[in-house]
């Protein structure tokens, strides 16, 4: 049950990670909130794994926080790489007229 928690946080982590950063515009609405869900979820699990507790605090300061941290992380530098990759095919375009050459 715990779990279903901290996948709920994560994702609104993620979803406050994909309204309050620039480049909003160069992915899916659902992308960087699944990023967080993911996140949050994953690191749950390992550290219940190596045996944390479930009641303890710093489980949930450290799933939460690996959310936050990869949902801002990886929000930065997909919307960094999907400008660069829009910007070198607009370039290829307006150059040669046809998206197929390289």
């Amino acid at each position: 049950m715990e779990l279903l928690f901290v996948a709920l946080f994560g994702a609104l982590i993620g979803l406050g990670a994909r309204y309050f950063l620039p480049g909003r515009a160069t992915q899916g609405s659902v992308l960087v909130p699944a990023i967080g869900t993911v996140a949050a979820a994953a690191v749950w699990v390992a550290l219940t794994w190596l045996g944390w507790n479930w009641a303890g605090g710093w489980i949930w300061w450290v799933s939460l926080g690996g959310a936050a941290v990869s949902s801002v992380v990886l929000n930065l530098v997909i919307s960094r790489r999907r400008i660069h990759a829009d910007h070198r095919m607009l370039q290829r375009l307006a150059n040669t007229g046809s998206p197929a050459t390289a």
